[in-house]
């Protein structure tokens, strides 16, 4: 049968489509063809995230009344707070008895702790393993000719003690390394220096506690003295301060040491009021607990008595520039003789210069 000319005409423009319709449909090997819309404007304009900084001062503070006992049901009413003489409004109000706490151990290993190292040893110990629980955290730092990280963050009392245990008087040879905690010792140049007390605050405020959020404390086993650090006491202070860290010290001093050098103890050493300004400041307290044992003891009970019966108290500044300047502190609680323990000041920080702020 012969098809009309017309016909055939039309029956080849079928045929023809049917093969390029075949040629164009993709194989099962092939990579899909994305239908998404084209996003390349969109990446060669990203889009711009709000980013606010909300200042928020948080203050940790322990009340004793004029007995010295603490005092824990105190409420908003009850206390007031002052920035640079202005009256500040308290946002939040809490008695926190069981947040996660964050200890640093800083243990004098310098000449003058020989005789008494292994009382510090063994409180010490003993301490750790009552007031550390599971959501808590500690690390061990030794410090004398130079700074040494003995025992890294950790919720086990068992590796402070071991740490502690570990622990041996050095009273020269200086130390090579990386300076910072956790990195090496702190190098010390030339001679071999003594008690690198100040150094070992500012490193493990910097290096330690100021990434940490919550409560945080230090609690130094020490005579006080200070010789060969290269930051000054102020710059201790200020490195606590600005890591949100409290300061207790336990001020050792053993009075056979200080005698076999001729020092009467008044004489012997004048870490006393270092301590004490440092404690002061950051609203801690200094123990002094001599060579003394029970007093040892006692001086770790009231320390966790009052880390688990603090406030927490929070407010939005009047002055709300973050400029960096310090800013002057005064709390104070309604009662008979009741007296306040928190930290003098704090640095006006932001977000973008210190991650936990203030």
């Amino acid at each position: 049968m012969r098809l009309h000319p017309s016909l055939l005409v039309l029956l080849l423009i079928a045929v023809t489509s049917l093969a390029l319709s075949a040629q164009e449909a993709p194989s099962p090997d092939a990579s899909p063809v994305s239908t998404a819309p084209d996003t390349t404007a969109r990446e060669n304009n990203p889009v711009t995230t709000l980013k606010v900084n909300v200042n928020l001062v948080s203050l940790y503070f322990t009340v004793h009344d004029k007995r010295g006992a603490l005092i824990p049901n105190l409420t908003k009413d009850d206390c007031s707070i002052v920035e640079d003489k202005e009256p500040q409004k308290i946002k939040n109000f809490n008695a926190e008895t069981d947040l996660p706490l964050t200890l640093g151990i800083m243990l004098d290993t310098s000449g003058s702790q020989q005789n008494v190292l292994p009382m510090e040893q063994q409180t010490g110990s003993a301490f750790v393993k009552r007031i550390l629980r599971s959501k808590d955290e500690a690390f061990l730092v030794s410090f004398d000719v130079q700074v040494s990280l003995l025992q890294d963050f950790t919720s086990n009392p068992r590796l402070i003690e071991r740490g502690m245990d570990e622990a041996q008087i050095n009273v020269g040879g200086g130390g090579g390394g990386v300076p910072g905690i956790g990195q090496g010792p702190v190098p010390v140049q030339g001679a071999p220096k003594g008690t690198l007390l100040y150094d070992a605050v500012y490193e493990a405020s910097n290096d330690k506690m100021r990434t940490e959020t919550g409560r945080k404390a230090f609690i130094l086993l020490t005579d006080g003295e200070d010789q060969g650090s290269t930051h000054k006491i102020t710059d201790a202070i200020e490195a606590a301060q600005k890591a949100n860290a409290i300061i207790y010290v336990l001020l050792i001093a053993d009075r056979g040491f200080y005698s076999g050098y001729g020092y009467g103890l008044s004489l012997g050493y004048t870490g006393a009021s270092a301590m004490k300004k440092m404690a002061d400041e950051t609203g801690g307290r200094m123990i002094d607990v001599g060579n003394n044992g029970k007093k040892m003891e006692a001086a770790f009970q009231q320390i966790e008595d009052e880390l688990r019966t603090q406030y927490l108290a929070s407010y939005t500044p009047t002055n709300n520039k973050l400029d960096g300047s310090y800013r002057k502190l005064d709390v104070s609680c309604k009662g008979d003789g009741l007296k306040v323990q928190t930290r003098k000041g704090y640095y006006a920080i932001g977000s973008t210069e210190d991650s936990q702020g203030q």
